[in-house]
């Protein structure tokens, strides 16, 4: 009876042990995690303290060691924010996820940081479509990291600056993002990662924030790549902002943070402070140049080599303009171009022209080059002139041909669409299915692993990707095939060019006030 008892107890330890990894120890405590498909998963890993009470809108702070092994096995809350995010949602919400294919803690494998987007306004990591699990069976560690959006995550204040050793405040979720990489550099070794060759990525105001990563000096030596997917943050700032000129100054920004406070009823911080996070009035969250976190206007920063020179992956896809409420007559959008570009209308309307009864794609992709496009080429055409690494430059155009009688026929692929196929998660049944989707996932995923261990995208059987250049000017096309191609709408960039070099002038800035 004894030995049968010791048998069930026996095989008992060998199931656990065979779902449960044995704990990892970090520098705050040990961590359980979970074992699946010959990958070790850990969900919810705290790597700030709550940014609760006296710490909302303020930095992060070291998260308080723990005793004991803390389970690791299911995603934190997502951050504050509108509507019903996946794991629920809380102020308490600065949580990061590990997925890892080493079988020990020495291996050093590359490491892949994912940052979500969601217009600075919402996102969660708890996404299904963020599940990290068949990029890091390509040979990554991938982690997730969450940080806090909207108001919670970018008030500024002058309070909020006057409390602030840098005389700064509003940039909180990127203060986040930070921390979450300064986590990783200290604890991903226990994990299988090497600290020394981590990519960050993200897509929309995640591949916004990962280029205000790479300017901010506060994010120095935490990261060795970035990859953007319809991101990047040229544009000067605006008092009253349009995508792709979202920035405001500090002062500027410090002023709405006032009359926010006056809309909530109350007329000073700690006062605000006190509003239980759901009751707090709706608000605008984005990031502002604040001298501190982002020191300036990030053109400007690169034109003068004050970045983060580390090799780049960027893109776009090709109909980005169709998902931003795009004006439904051509008398919108005459008026809305005039509207926003002033004395450069006439020129745009020329180069991204309308039609006589519809907005076709050519006057859709004005709102595309002025959110993207234009971001993208800019960023590539400042880094390959300024720094020393290299860039790879791409466009998305996955979709079927839509017949004429289609309510689709015209369209090009929509914003966020290439997420599912960076995380190789596509949607057979979407209305975008094409049939060579898993061939286009598999080399994407592909090439951004690549891109994670070598620096450059190229190898383990990719098509050659090269690097991008105003005198290379090759951009990479996910289109159908996997091919090279020239900068697409490079002419009517060249326009929106010009309107942007004259918002940087005196003329340009005291128009935009």
């Amino acid at each position: 009876m004894k030995r049968v008892i010791f048998l069930i107890a026996l095989s008992t330890a060998l199931f656990v042990s065979a779902q449960q990894p044995a704990p990892v120890k970090i520098q705050d405590g040990q961590l359980q995690g979970t074992y699946e498909d010959g990958l070790t998963i850990y969900k919810g890993i705290p790597f700030a303290q709550p940014p609760v009470g006296d710490l909302r809108w303020k930095a992060p702070q070291p998260v308080a060691k723990w005793q004991g092994v803390k389970q690791a096995d299911k995603f934190g809350p997502s951050p504050m924010q509108g509507g019903n995010p996946p794991a629920g949602k809380s102020e308490d919400c600065l949580y990061l996820n590990v997925w890892s294919p080493a079988k020990s803690s020495k291996d050093k494998i590359p490491v892949l940081v994912w940052i979500y987007g969601g217009g600075f306004a919402g996102g969660s990591t708890a996404e299904p479509g963020y599940s990290g699990e068949k990029l890091a069976k390509k040979g990554v560690v991938l982690v997730s990291i969450a940080y806090r959006v909207g108001v919670l995550g970018f008030l500024a204040h002058p309070e909020l600056s006057a409390e602030n050793p840098k005389h700064a405040s509003g940039n909180y979720g990127l203060l986040d993002m930070i921390a979450g990489l300064k986590w990783i550099q200290k604890n991903i070794a226990a994990f299988g990662g090497d600290p020394n060759k981590v990519t960050i990525f993200g897509e929309s105001a995640g591949g916004i924030a990962v280029s205000m990563l790479c300017a901010s000096p506060l994010a120095k030596g935490l990261f060795q790549g970035a990859i953007s997917e319809s991101g990047g943050s040229f544009g000067p700032p605006r008092l009253t902002t349009f995508p792709g000129e979202n920035l405001k100054l500090l002062p500027d920004a410090e002023a709405a943070g006032m009359a926010y406070a006056k809309s909530a009823g109350v007329s000073s911080l700690a006062d605000l402070r006190k509003i239980e996070a759901d009751k707090l009035p709706g608000g605008r969250g984005w990031p502002i140049i604040d001298g501190w976190v982002i020191p300036d206007d990030q053109y400007k920063l690169y034109e003068s080599k004050k970045y983060n020179d580390v090799p780049i992956l960027v893109g776009y896809n090709s109909d980005e303009g169709a998902s931003f409420s795009p004006p439904k007559t051509p008398e919108d959008y005459i008026n809305g171009v005039k509207t926003r570009y002033g004395k450069f209308a006439d020129d745009l309307i020329k180069a991204y022209p309308v039609g006589t009864t519809t907005v076709p794609k050519t006057a859709r992709d004005l709102a595309r080059d002025a959110a993207f496009g234009w971001h993208t080429w800019a960023w590539a055409r400042l880094q390959a002139k300024t720094g020393k690494s290299k860039v790879f430059y791409y466009y998305f155009d996955q979709h079927p041909d839509f017949p004429r009688d289609s309510s689709r026929f015209g369209y090009g692929s929509p914003h966020g669409q290439e997420v599912a196929f960076v995380f190789q998660h596509v949607n057979p049944k979407s209305q975008y299915a094409s049939t060579t989707d898993q061939q286009i996932s598999e080399a994407i995923a592909t090439y951004w692993t690549n891109f994670a261990k070598y620096g450059h995208p190229n190898g383990n059987g990719a098509l050659e990707w090269p690097a991008f250049s105003d005198s290379n000017p090759v951009v990479m096309y996910f289109s159908q095939t996997v091919h090279t191609g020239p900068v697409p709408s490079a002419e009517s960039l060249k326009v929106l060019d010009e309107y942007f070099k004259w918002r940087r002038t005196p003329e340009g800035a005291a128009w935009a006030k």
